[in-house]
């Protein structure tokens, strides 16, 4: 059996490459889960190596055996999971002290080795932060890229550099604070062009006011803080005191601060009501690709963004957005009073990461999911941010051709699927059934092609009203109508991949119908798939579930156990169940295609399952729509039907005019009558007949 390579110094990095000695310690599924059962049930990070001995993934846990267990025991429908028991060749760890040392340690290794499937944050930018060092004998205001800790006051970050140097100039024309270098400060002989033009005192030369100075650092520093409220009321109170003294140049000087102030205000946005330094996370995402935005709320007051997009992510959604968190605040200047999410992270990463970002804030950072409220608000504006962004910055050509080709891959079709349809049947008990065919060409929904229709039964012979509640019937019909009219006109060209809503026996129907009509499949043909929806199965459900099930069943019916429908099933059911307390698993969407013995499952997240979920639940849409319209008119025809006297160029009259049941019940004698057709006398039977 194999060794688990375990290490517990939790700064021990994986090394750099791959040693020249490295060899595989796994080659199949029954070696991954000795190694895996070998792992420490303690925090800390696992790595995962491919059998070429790279670092594919590494992840943290609070407990690593449990967490890897995971991976091999079908509750993990991640793209890379299915995949792991032939591609990996190793899985080593190293255990922390704790599960924040574990985040900073996963971090740290996300960054230093790009794993194929982890989320890495890709910006290329430093942030920009203004810097204000309050123990200085003359303090300045200046930009920089980097935070250091050296005591002096940081404000930001700035999300462009144009942002930050019109921050740095308002505050240079109305606050006066030297701008010169320390070195300049103390070499200068006489004072400089901004002396001058009266933006500073020059402190270098002459003999200047220190506690004067000092206030305006002051205000500086709440001018940057976003304490507005606070400032305007000291600048208010120093101008008229100075007023007062009959020293107009220094009130002037206030009043001038006061207008730049609100000036300053007019430009920013007031998004909240707090006195909190808060960031606001939103994400929008459509398959692989994810979009972020950090907003930056400063007392109340937007006072910028930062955006970042990802691709190629096929994680579920809170694990790309704790991925997210760990690199973007390992980076970030400023860490704020409160982090707003616009949804709840795993137990094992919102604790760690709320405890590491309060360690650096120096005071406890809560991280929050708010339901309700002005919190609420400001998490829906960052997500229309990140909607947004998303729509502005994406190439919607460069995104359908990779979801084509994926698709292509994964599916194994003979050509890219630019153009595909979807089929999909709609009826209530079989009652008036009608089909719908959608159209996507190059990813995207081409509404002009689409097609509705109804069924007619196998001889052509239900009418309006009538029923058919054998959906493999309906879809054969509707395909075969579909094909002919391929082999008949021009204009009904094959598409390059035709999609069934179904299972297996939706789309061996289909295939016989092809095969009846001479089409051929794949190269020389058309692709052919069907969709089977995600569903939970309870493989394993308890004995006592069951019972309890039964009995609370029964008891909402007010019924006998014994007595209640689905009696038969309910016992064979408990009579064949073991005693695990396993409660079922989750079986994701399954593509179906000829030839092949086993579905296609299509992980959630990735780009080819957003593409296939949307095309198929466009079709559901649209066939919908056509089975309510279908059946309104159908309703309203059959109460009108017993009525005598009403012909069906009356009907459609009646139909036109109305529109519904209700309306035609509703209506006067005299409404009635100003339908073509309808007398008086008639007009009175209709009403009688519908009260």
């Amino acid at each position: 059996m194999a060794k688990a390579r375990s290490r517990r110094v939790p700064t021990a990095e994986p090394d750099e490459g791959i040693p020249a000695d490295w060899k595989p310690r796994a080659r199949n599924r029954e070696q991954l889960l000795e190694l895996v059962e070998l792992l420490p049930n303690e925090p800390g990070v696992y790595v995962m190596r491919d059998r070429k001995g790279r670092i594919v993934y590494v992840g943290k846990a609070r407990r690593l055996r449990a967490r890897v267990r995971q991976y091999f025991n079908g509750h993990d429908n991640r793209l890379f999971v299915p995949a792991l028991s032939k591609l990996l060749g190793d899985i080593e760890s190293v255990v922390t002290s704790n599960d924040k040392e574990a985040m900073l340690l996963e971090n740290n290794l996300i960054k230093r080795h790009q794993p194929r499937f982890n989320v890495k944050l890709r910006d290329d930018k430093q942030y920009l932060v203004l810097r204000l060092d309050t123990r200085a004998a003359w303090p300045k205001l200046e930009v920089v890229r980097n935070i250091a800790q050296d005591g002096a006051q940081y404000y930001g970050p700035y999300h462009s550099a144009s942002s930050a140097r019109h921050t740095l100039r308002v505050v240079n024309r109305h606050f006066k604070l030297r701008t010169c270098s320390d070195f300049v400060l103390d070499h200068r002989k006489r004072p400089c062009l901004q002396y001058q033009i009266d933006r500073c005192p020059a402190p270098c030369v002459y003999e200047v006011d220190a506690q004067l100075y000092a206030d305006q650092v002051r205000d500086v520093g709440l001018f940057l803080a976003g304490r507005h409220s606070e400032l305007v009321s000291g600048l208010e109170q120093r101008m008229q005191t100075a007023a007062d003294a009959l020293d107009f140049e220094k009130a002037a000087r206030a009043r001038d601060q006061l207008r730049a102030i609100e000036t300053t205000l007019q430009r920013q946005d007031v998004v909240g009501t707090g006195e909190l330094d808060q960031d606001v996370v939103g994400v929008y995402r459509e398959g692989g690709n994810v979009e972020f935005v950090v907003m930056h709320v400063r007392q109340g007051k937007l006072m910028g963004t930062q955006r970042y997009s990802e691709k190629g992510m096929e994680l579920p959604d809170a694990e790309v957005l704790s991925s997210f968190l760990s690199a973007y605040y390992d980076e970030a200047p400023i860490v704020p009073d409160e982090l707003l999410l616009p949804l709840a992270l795993a137990e094992d990463d919102a604790e760690p990461l709320a405890e590491w970002l309060s360690e650096r804030r120096g005071k406890k950072v809560p991280v929050k999911v708010p339901a309700r409220g002005d919190r609420k608000k400001l998490v829906l504006l960052a997500e229309r941010n990140a909607a947004s962004n998303f729509a502005t910055r994406r190439s919607k050509r460069d995104d359908g051709e990779a979801a084509l080709t994926a698709l292509r891959k994964r599916l194994r079709l003979s050509r890219l699927p630019r153009r595909m349809e979807c089929y999909d049947v709609s009826h209530i008990q079989g009652s008036d059934p009608v089909a719908s065919m959608v159209v996507f060409v190059d990813g995207e929904p081409d509404k002009a092609s689409y097609r509705q229709f109804k069924i007619k039964g196998s001889g052509g012979e239900l009418s309006q009203g009538q029923r058919q509640n054998d959906d493999f019937a309906s879809m054969q019909e509707v395909l075969e109508r579909r094909l002919r009219r391929a082999l008949e006109h021009d204009d009904w060209a094959l598409p390059d991949l035709m999609v069934i809503d179904g299972g297996k026996g939706q789309l061996n129907r289909v295939i016989a119908t092809m095969q009846d009509l001479g089409i051929a499949l794949g190269d020389e043909g058309v692709d052919l798939v069907s969709l089977a929806k995600e569903r939970r199965f309870a493989v394993r459900a308890t004995k006592q579930g069951l019972e309890r099930l039964r009995e609370g069943a029964a008891a909402d019916l007010g019924a006998d156990p014994d007595a209640t429908p689905g009696k038969a099933l309910a016992d064979y059911v408990v009579q064949t169940a073991d005693d695990s307390e396993d409660p079922g698993e989750v079986r994701p969407e399954r593509v179906f295609v000829p030839g092949a013995r086993d579905a296609i499952a299509l992980p959630h997240g990735s780009s080819e399952l957003y593409l296939m979920t949307r095309l198929r639940d466009e079709a559901h849409r649209f066939a919908i729509a056509h089975h309510r319209k279908r059946r309104g008119k159908s309703s309203l025809v059959s109460v009108l039907d017993g009525i005598p006297g009403i012909g069906p160029a009356t009907k459609r009259a009646l139909i036109k005019h109305f529109g519904s049941v209700k309306a035609i019940k509703a209506a006067s004698v005299e409404q009635l009558c100003e339908v073509k057709g309808v007398g008086a006398k008639l007009a009175e039977a209709i009403l009688s007949s519908m009260r």
